[in-house]
């Protein structure tokens, strides 16, 4: 009889693992704003972003929750807590910049807060009509100023496949691949938010091996499924953050789109890799899912070998169940088709472990930086995330329905990217990273 006088939270840690979860998932609390079933955006997520409405064209830092959006400039009085009542200020900026900078006690705090002022019982906002704005009405904008961004190539399934295509089976991973994180530095500037149509580029080819480049639009456009994660509290330049101290430095993720030019990149990449296949656009999604609301998805980190550096070693889980999937709409279509579904799983190095290799050297993030996971591919051929491995070079077609076929991107597509977790009864979702591809200009 014991146990009824021992804080709830404690009772449950009594429990086993599968049971405690059990019990969670039943007193999970409401909110007083409907949410519609299989939403993206129930209490426990509630991630952020930057919008603006045609009455108020001011852009200003809201939260999800349903189909609303909580304006966080029309409440930020009510962050009270020892974190923030001396930082409500950066609840009325533009963008999420400052808040990422606060660090992990403040988004923790803000969390709660959050929950507290939406949970049904709590009248604070209840009544507060100018507090909350139907998504619908809303025009969404990037999260943060993005100065720098950085793309990974940390999908071991997609690169073996693309090494497999280029330099056969036997020689697909190139001789690092395995103990560092690859990646690239990209274009912040052509970073745009889901909605935002991407042209067509135009640049050098080589389609003939044996003959010289050609000047002509892109042929073999790509997309690449992949998300993102947004850098929060910063580091000092020359001080590297240790890998058991990334996580303080890791706000939230976003599902991404890098539009990638296959033929541009073929016969640019060589010495020093991706450049103008890479820099016309990229593609990111609204909201920020924070990692607080993805902690109840964590699975086992994958399997490593050889065992990594110490540096980029950490025995706790760090990879996380998030269920992706890629859809191609032609444009004199009005359905769409599921072309690819994969998961963040397969990835081979973790967030923490590119945070800390990115850092080694000393570089500086800052907050609102921008770090991509690279192409997340799965083990089958309907979990390829991109074109470039789903018609494997351009060798078999993609079917999208009614005798439609695609082994690259044609003009007017639209490809949208879609990414939620759900366990015992619990979904977290992304929303959508949508772009429409327009015609290259006259060459």
């Amino acid at each position: 009889m014991l146990i009824y006088l021992l804080p709830w939270s404690f009772f449950l840690l009594t429990l086993p693992h599968s049971r405690a979860e059990k019990i969670c998932s039943q007193v999970r609390r409401m909110s007083f704003i409907p949410i519609p079933e299989n939403s993206d955006f129930p209490l426990e997520n509630l991630p952020y972003g930057i919008f603006s409405t045609a009455d108020k064209p001011q852009q200003r830092i809201g939260v999800a929750i349903g189909e609303h959006i909580l304006d966080l400039h029309a409440v930020a009085h009510l962050f009270n807590g020892p974190e923030l009542k001396n930082n409500q200020n950066v609840f009325q900026e533009s963008t999420l910049n400052s808040f990422m900078g606060l660090g992990p006690k403040a988004w923790t705090e803000a969390r709660k807060t959050l929950q507290d002022l939406l949970s049904t019982g709590n009248k604070t906002i209840e009544d507060d009509t100018d507090a909350l704005v139907l998504q619908s009405e809303a025009t969404m904008h990037l999260p943060a100023k993005i100065g720098d961004y950085t793309d990974f190539y940390s999908s071991i399934i997609h690169a073996s496949n693309v090494g497999e295509m280029f330099r056969g089976k036997d020689n697909a991973l190139m001789p690092n691949w395995k103990y560092l994180p690859v990646g690239y530095h990209g274009r912040s500037s052509s970073i745009v938010i889901s909605g935002t149509p991407i042209r067509r580029p135009i640049g050098q080819t080589r389609p003939n091996d044996a003959e010289p480049p050609v000047f002509d639009k892109c042929k073999l456009l790509d997309f690449e499924l992949e998300t993102a994660f947004f850098v929060g509290k910063s580091n000092p330049l020359g001080s590297p953050v240790p890998v058991a101290e990334a996580e303080d430095h890791i706000f939230g993720m976003v599902l991404m789109n890098d539009w990638s030019a296959r033929d541009i990149q073929k016969w640019e990449y060589v010495p020093l890799g991706p450049f103008l296949a890479k820099n016309f656009g990229t593609t990111i999604s609204p909201w920020v899912v924070t990692m607080e609301a993805l902690e109840p998805f964590k699975v086992p980190n994958y399997l490593q070998d050889p065992e990594p550096f110490p540096y980029l070693k950490h025995s706790d889980d760090y990879n996380f169940d998030i269920n992706l999937e890629v859809s191609i709409k032609p444009g004199d279509s009005e359905k769409e088709a599921v072309v690819s579904r994969s998961n963040f799983k397969y990835m081979y190095w973790t967030m923490k472990q590119q945070l800390a290799h990115h850092t080694v050297t000393g570089c500086n993030l800052q907050p609102g930086d921008l770090l991509g996971s690279g192409t997340i591919s799965g083990p089958t051929t309907d979990a390829f995330g991109s074109m470039l491995e789903l018609s494997w070079r351009g060798t078999r077609p993609v079917e999208l329905g009614d005798g439609v076929t695609r082994k690259f991107i044609q003009d007017e597509d639209e490809v949208t990217i879609r990414g939620y977790c759900k366990r015992d009864g619990l979904r977290i979702g992304f929303g959508k990273c949508t772009g429409k591809v327009l015609p290259a200009l006259p060459v």
